[in-house]
């Protein structure tokens, strides 16, 4: 499985327009210098009061289909 890393920094404020569906995905930039984008869905469990902040690995399989996403820091 395929993964890339990434650092996200997302305030509440706009996380909320995230959640309410006004934006369906999350575009980044990857610590390899790669622009990705991918559904903002796969992150709610990781939201907390302030937002979402830190280090996250994305998993995907050869076609590039989400596979899961963990916290790294």
């Amino acid at each position: 499985m395929k993964s890339i890393d990434v650092h996200l920094s997302i305030s509440a404020e706009e996380f909320q327009h995230l959640y309410q569906g006004s934006v369906r995905d999350v575009l980044a930039i990857a610590d390899d210098g790669r622009r990705i984008r991918f559904p903002a869905a796969i992150l709610r469990p990781y939201v907390l009061h302030d937002g979402i902040r830190g280090w996250f690995r994305i998993h995907f399989d050869e076609h590039h289909r989400f596979k899961s996403i963990e916290r790294m820091a």
